[in-house]
Formats: structure tokens, C-alpha cells, sequence
């Protein structure tokens, strides 16, 4: 009877205890107090060898019931703790629903992405096929088979990214034009786009160490120049707007003969004249001409049967002519303070 009151005493002085308990450290204290290294209960255990054998049986249940009750009633407390502390938690939290939403950001589609698909739109409309060729090409596809004889300036290492003496990440595409002239030999017409990466060694408001290629190209009986001019000023009043004036100089390119190089009026100034096309109202765009008999012949054609044209715009310059962006770099940035912009309907 007398280990009954004792168990009666503790766990009243226990429940005594728990209601002055109001935060979690306070419960913890208590906790100590009876299951701790020195704890009541811990104690009680510690008597267990001074207990007569014949005893024993009885007392470790009586422990067992302790440390059960006691446990128990801890346990409960924590629980109540808890839950009243996330109660007042939402109470202090309690949302504003007369507040504004916060703006999500959302994505929207590259400038750069939509020139390509705008272009290739505009190609496959006009009969085109749209090709890709790998990044890392050969130095013969990138350079021999397009007319470039060794000691070019354009095979040099300070303006080519090479990997070996033999292998380079291609610096234009038309080493994809080269592939598909080789795997479809006296097969025509031949026309075909080829979009992609490609790398130089250049790097300023203008110029990008990895930019993209839009690089066409042709194949047929009867080929001419005149066929060339009409394909490009349709090229460029259909992307730049039907305002567009184009014009042709005469150039040189190894891959072709004769060769030109194509400007398009500023689309800042108008074509009259700033700081961005040197006052001159026209800027740049591209390089095209006739393809070399050389060319068409390394490539399994018969330049007395075939002639092409080929010409290799650069979609980052486009991008900066449709959308008025002034350095290339900010294309390549990620700043989303740049991108959101081309979310707008007007962008289109």
C-alpha cells in the first residue's frame, strides 16, 4: 500500500508541475526532474539493488507503471505545447487576402529562338529543308573542302578554336553544307538552311566568341547571281520589314565566285546616318556569292552541270536589327531584366 501512495504522490506532484509548465523549456526542466541523471523516477531505478530478491518481481512493476505514467503525461503535455504554439503561430500569421498577389515571373521565348523559327518559317515556305551538322568538325570539312588553302588567315589558331591538328569546333556551318553535298551527290535541286553554333576568337559589342549561323545554301541547273539577290532582299524585307533597303558589294570569298557582301539599312538611325553604322546608314549582314567550282567539285558535283549559290547570315546580328538591341553580349547574359522584355505582344 505504501508503493501505491508513493506512485499516487509522484504523479500528483508530476501533474502539480506540469500546470505552471508554458514553454518548451519549461517542460524540458520538468522532464529532467523525473527521467532524468538525477531524476525522481531515475532514482526510484537506481534502489532496484537494495530491493530483497524475493521483492524484486513486484517493485520492477511498479517502475514499469512510473515510468509509463509519467512518460505518458510528458508526452501528452508536449503534444498540448505544440498544438498551442502553432494555434497562436497561424494567429499571428494570418494572411491578407485584400493584399495584391505577388507578380509571378514567367518565361517567354528567346529572341534568339524566335529569329531561328522565324527564318526557318520563311525557308520551308520557299522549299528549303532544315539541316544541322555536328559542333566539332573536321579541319578538311571546315576549311579544304571550301576553298581555303593552307596558311589562310582564316585557319589560323588566333582565329579558330582548334582542338587538334585536325579537329576544331567549327567556326561556321558550312561544314553541314559539306555533309549534305557529299551524302547527296548529283542529286538536285539542292537547297537546304543550316542554323546553329559556331565559335571564334572574338569578343566585343558586336562580335561573340559563340554565335549562331543561319547559312544557306543551293544547288541546281542554272543557278545564278540574279537568283541569289532576289532570295536575300526577300530574306531581309521579311524579317526586317518590307522598308528594308538591301545592298550588295562586291567581295571575295574563297568558297565563291563572284562574291558579295550584303548590308541592310540601320534600324536605328533609318539609314540616315549614327554612331552605330559609322554614318554611313547601312550596316552589315552578311556574306554570299556563287559557289566555286572548287567547292562542287570536292563535294562530288560537276561544275560544268551544276552551280549554287551560298550565303551565311549571322542570326545574333538580326536578332539586334529586329529587337534594337545594341550589344550582342546582353543576348547571351540570361539577365532577366532583358528577357521579360520580349514577352510583350509587340515584340511579334
Amino acid at each position: 500500500m505504501e508503493e501505491y501512495m508513493e506512485r499516487e504522490d509522484i504523479i500528483k506532484k508530476l501533474e502539480s508541475d506540469l500546470k505552471n509548465v508554458k514553454t518548451k523549456n519549461d517542460l524540458q526542466n520538468v522532464k529532467a526532474a523525473y527521467l532524468g541523471k538525477n531524476g525522481i523516477v531515475t532514482n526510484l531505478s537506481l534502489k532496484m539493488k537494495e530491493i530483497p530478491n524475493e521483492e524484486k518481481r513486484e517493485y520492477g512493476k511498479f517502475l514499469n507503471l512510473i515510468k509509463e505514467e509519467v512518460t505518458t503525461k510528458l508526452e501528452s503535455m508536449e503534444s498540448e505545447l505544440e498544438k498551442n504554439l502553432l494555434e497562436e503561430k497561424l494567429n499571428e500569421e494570418k494572411i491578407d487576402i485584400t493584399l495584391p498577389s505577388r507578380k509571378k515571373l514567367k518565361g517567354s521565348i528567346h529572341p534568339m529562338t524566335r529569329v531561328v523559327e522565324e527564318l526557318e518559317d520563311l525557308f520551308v515556305s520557299m522549299g528549303y529543308d532544315v539541316i544541322s551538322g555536328p559542333e566539332i568538325d573536321t579541319d578538311m570539312n571546315s576549311f579544304t573542302k571550301l576553298n581555303l588553302p593552307e596558311g589562310h588567315p582564316a585557319r589560323d589558331a588566333q582565329d579558330t578554336f582548334y582542338l587538334d591538328k585536325d579537329y576544331l569546333l567549327r567556326p561556321h556551318t558550312s561544314p553541314a553544307q559539306v555533309r549534305t553535298m557529299e551524302a547527296n551527290k548529283e542529286k538536285t535541286p539542292l537547297r537546304i538552311v543550316c542554323p546553329g553554333k559556331v565559335y571564334r576568337r572574338d569578343d566585343d559589342a558586336t562580335h561573340s566568341h559563340q554565335f549562331m549561323q543561319f547559312e544557306g545554301l543551293v544547288v541546281g541547273e542554272d543557278i545564278s547571281l540574279a537568283d541569289l539577290k532576289g532570295t536575300l532582299e526577300l530574306f531581309a524585307k521579311k524579317l526586317l520589314g518590307e522598308k528594308t533597303n538591301v545592298r550588295f558589294r562586291p567581295s571575295y570569298f574563297p568558297f565563291t565566285e563572284p562574291s558579295c557582301e550584303v548590308d541592310v539599312t540601320c534600324f536605328k538611325c533609318g539609314g540616315k546616318g549614327c554612331s552605330l553604322c559609322k554614318q554611313t546608314g547601312w550596316i552589315e549582314v552578311l556574306g554570299a556569292g556563287v559557289v566555286h567550282p572548287n567547292v562542287l567539285r570536292m563535294s562530288g558535283y560537276d561544275p560544268d552541270k551544276y552551280t549554287g549559290f551560298a550565303f551565311g547570315p549571322g542570326i545574333d546580328r538580326f536578332a539586334m536589327f529586329k529587337y534594337g538591341i545594341t550589344d550582342i553580349r546582353q543576348i547571351y547574359t540570361n539577365d532577366i531584366r532583358f528577357l521579360e522584355q520580349f514577352d510583350r505582344k509587340d515584340v511579334d
